[in-house]
């Protein structure tokens, strides 16, 4: 596991006064109080009952949405930069060659495929197809969606092929030989569950699964890591570790590090919530737990040197670390003394600075940060006394930059260098030499001649003043009459920044739209600090924050209440749930995707109880009023004058699942509030299988924000 020293499931957010929107005390949180909900049937994932239900809500927002005259223009876009050809293949380094997957009007599925590293700097790589999903679905009768592939980096011919049924996060996993360009016959298999595998060598695999039917956590997650053994089957799988109580664990997951110069190591992580960790460390005796802070995460190997960055205060081995911060660990000597580690600094951010994500080369790490929300690259390395230099890369000002991939055992990094209004670039650099050029450029997908991209700010009720780009025509008149879609997400420590959205850019901005992006609290955007400003109880500030914003759009004359509209999905569904019930005044337009609504019954409603760490729970008195005060299922109205929202959701969800989106437009019905629900039946945590049906999903919400924002036709 390298690059991805973040495991992200979801996110979430919300604002403003709790007064705000009048009226009677809802008749839910009374409902709730005593046991009773008129909607719990909705939470049946997919009865028949439950599903005519879907389908006669789906036929009325359709009946509406697209025979509006802009749908067909706006979907025939969506889908034309959805399936544009010229779309930069983002690259997966393993076994000396670049793997790559890909979607296009010929593989609505998807191909997986290869080149060499040469190649693929080309401008025309020439690829190899190791598997072809479409093929694949119709040979096995299945609904497959691609989920990853996890590839065995000592020997780099080997992967474990994931693939879920309809999108959901349950997948199977198949090995696959990449040399041969087919599945292993007789090869390493895990049978569909919400898994984790983690290749211990070439012949072994680390995997934690739901081994007999009920052993998962109350999230939903595994606890139980085996040893699956090439020839062997899952029932002759040797346990490895198993949560003493699994009941109060998340998960337990397990990862495998390299480095260039041959180290290797596996670790085992036992998630207490979502933001604390025990950190075991696979040995000859068994596993043995290192003395890491709960609030860390391991970023890669490199020099033998363990990457940890902190996300609380540390003192260790005499010396103080601050929140934040990189630190490297020695492997033999954690190995030799797991409880008592002596850290070393890597790197200590500023106060405008946070550490986006880190992946390492053969002897160097490398690492993306940004600095107030603008991003940059650097090489660090380790020098013969152990201190670490640091060395920034000569990437683009005032850019988004991701980091792709680093070959492990050469010194190539790849990024994806990007704007508002900039198409993506892809990005060489040597780790090395510190040489960086641009490879390849996408060609732009919308015309972006006529906007620009300010960053301005709003202050919060606490004073605090927080960041926000617009996006704007730049003939933009400040009359408040621009339509304006605002967007946010504000929670579990993820960073909003800019970034080229072609399906935005064509659908909106492009017909002379207006889009807003804000970097509230609970994100983490300036570090942990700004995300533990909003956690459980204190979440309030994330809501107040967004709704500054709002109103800093009003005062500066760039967006009304007629002319707003807001936008958030999963985490950020929850923050547009909240914003809609608290401030109703602020916003005439309001999209929630794939949300959570009801929060006094979000941990059990799919994976809902390992976000506790993040919201709170209901067992928890303080918590469970704080919860109730914010719910947007228990803060519903009679007789307010909500804006007209567009609820959409999956059914084949398993993480937020659809039954928050469903419960929500049903008290809509009950109340004859009007709002628009669409549920798509297949595809996961997001808006479809395909590319097909997620053009069709964004297309739908564009003609809504259009409906709601823009003159008639």
């Amino acid at each position: 596991m390298r690059g991805a020293w973040r495991f992200v499931l979801i996110g979430v957010a919300m604002t403003g006064s709790m007064g705000a929107a009048g009226g009677e005390p809802a008749a839910e949180i009374k409902a709730a109080a005593s046991g009773e909900d008129p909607y719990v049937w909705l939470e049946t994932l997919d009865s028949p009952k439950v599903m005519d239900w879907v389908r006669a809500q789906n036929a009325r927002t359709l009946a509406v949405l697209e025979k509006d005259p802009r749908f067909e223009a706006l979907h025939r876009d969506a889908l034309a930069v959805a399936q544009a050809p010229d779309r930069i293949p983002e690259p997966r380094i393993a076994g000396g060659a670049v793997l790559n997957f890909w979607q296009d009007a010929r593989h609505v599925r998807g191909i997986w495929r290869t080149t060499s590293i040469e190649d693929y700097a080309a401008a025309d790589p020439k690829w190899k197809t190791l598997l072809d999903l479409d093929e694949l679905a119709r040979t096995e009768g299945a609904n497959w969606v691609w989920k990853g592939a996890d590839c065995e980096e000592s020997v780099g011919r080997r992967c474990m092929v994931r693939l879920s049924e309809g999108g959901e996060d349950a997948t199977a996993a198949r090995e696959f030989d990449l040399v041969e360009g087919r599945f292993v016959e007789g090869g390493l298999r895990v049978p569909r569950a919400k898994s984790w595998l983690a290749w211990e060598d070439r012949d072994t695999l680390l995997v934690a699964t739901e081994w007999s039917p009920g052993e998962v956590t109350k999230s939903g997650y595994p606890y139980i890591v085996k040893r699956l053994a090439r020839g062997g089957s899952p029932a002759s799988a040797v346990e490895v570790f198993r949560a003493p109580h699994p009941q109060d664990v998340v998960w337990v997951i397990p990862v495998s590090f390299r480095d260039g110069a041959g180290h290797a190591f596996s670790l085992l992580q036992l998630a207490r919530s979502f933001f604390e960790t025990e950190f075991y460390l696979v040995s000859d005796q068994g596993p043995v737990r290192l003395g890491l802070p709960l609030k860390a995460e391991v970023a890669g190997l490199v020099d033998g040197q363990i990457i940890v960055r902190l996300a609380q205060d540390w003192l260790a081995g005499g010396k103080s670390f601050a929140q934040g911060s990189v630190v490297a660990v020695d492997l033999e000597a954690a190995r030799k003394a797991p409880a008592s580690l002596q850290p070393v600094l890597v790197h200590a951010p500023g106060p405008r600075e946070s550490i986006l994500a880190m992946t390492v080369t053969q002897g160097e790490l490398v690492m993306t940060t940004l600095e107030n929300v603008r991003g940059r690259a650097a090489v660090l390395r380790r020098g013969s006394d152990g201190a670490w230099s640091r060395r920034l890369l000569p990437l683009p000002e005032n850019s988004a930059v991701s980091l792709l991939d680093a070959d492990l055992h050469g010194s190539t990094v790849y990024f994806k260098v990007e704007g508002f209004l900039d198409p993506v670039g892809l990005w060489r650099a040597d780790a090395r030499t510190g040489d960086a050029q641009r490879i390849r450029a996408q060609a732009p997908q919308f015309d972006a001649t006529q906007h620009v991209v300010e960053q301005l700010e709003a202050r919060s009720s606490d004073g605090t003043m927080i960041p926000y780009f617009v996006v704007h025509p730049s003939a933009m008149p400040r009359d408040g009459r621009n339509p304006t879609i605002l967007s946010a997400y504000g929670g579990f420590e993820i960073s909003n920044t800019p970034n080229y959205e072609p399906t935005r850019g064509k659908l909106w901005l492009e017909r002379g739209g207006t889009f807003v992006l804000a970097n509230i609290r609970g994100g983490g955007e300036f570090g942990p600090a700004w995300h533990e400003a909003g956690l459980k109880t204190k979440r309030q500030i994330i809501y107040d924050d967004f709704a500054s914003v709002a109103r800093d759009l009003a005062a500066r004359g760039i967006a009304d209440r007629a002319h707003l509209g807001i936008v958030g999905g999963s985490n950020g569904g929850l923050l547009m749930g909240v914003e809609m019930t608290q401030h109703p005044e602020l916003f005439r337009a309001v999209q929630i995707a794939v949300p959570l609504l009801d929060m006094l019954r979000f941990e059990k409603i799919q994976a809902g109880a390992s976000w506790v760490g993040e919201y709170g729970s209901v067992e928890v008195p303080a918590e469970r009023d704080f919860l109730a005060s914010i719910s947007p299922y228990a803060n519903l109205r009679r007789g307010v004058d909500y804006p007209e929202p567009f609820i959409w959701t999956t059914t084949r969800d398993d993480r937020v699942g659809p039954q928050h989106a469903r419960k929500f437009a049903a008290r809509l019905s009950e109340w004859g509030i009007p709002y628009y629900f669409y549920e798509v039946i297949e595809g996961g945590h997001g808006a479809g299988a395909n590319l097909q049906e997620s053009a069709r999903t964004r297309a739908l919400g564009y003609t809504y924000f259009a409906r709601r924002l823009q003159a008639a036709p």
